[in-house]
């Protein structure tokens, strides 16, 4: 079985870079990217088993990423994450069928157990 590809969406490069680490320690393979737009321009020649994407990035946020791909690839899952969990970005991030939202700082194990759900492979938690 092939390894799942995730997408990985922080401006931080030290958050990009820790996630990839620990993902590709789980057997995924990453491709990374410091902003929206940046995934964007390649999105569509690549099919994704999961993206990871920060909340507040310059230019498109998290959120409109979001709800950019639920229009265009529904069942995508997103995983989003953010330093500022307010409740109403909770909210609207589960509203727009956000497969976890988790709050930074996170426990490794937390994130790859929410990439293992939202993937469905059994393999990474």
């Amino acid at each position: 079985m092939k390894s799942p590809l995730i997408a990985i969406i922080d401006d931080d490069a030290a958050i990009r870079a820790g996630l990839s680490s620990l993902l590709r320690s789980a057997g995924c393979r990453v491709r990374l990217f410091p902003t929206a737009e940046a995934f964007l321009a390649e999105e569509g020649a690549v099919r994704y088993d999961c993206i990871i994407t920060d909340v507040q990035m310059p230019g498109i946020s998290g959120l409109d990423l979001q709800d950019q791909l639920k229009r265009s690839l529904p069942a995508l899952p997103v995983i989003v994450l953010t330093a500022f969990p307010t409740p109403a970005i909770r909210q609207r991030a589960l509203a727009a069928g956000a497969a976890s939202f988790l709050s930074k700082p996170f426990e490794a194990r937390t994130l790859l157990q929410a990439v293992d759900a939202a993937i469905g492979d059994g393999h990474l938690a």
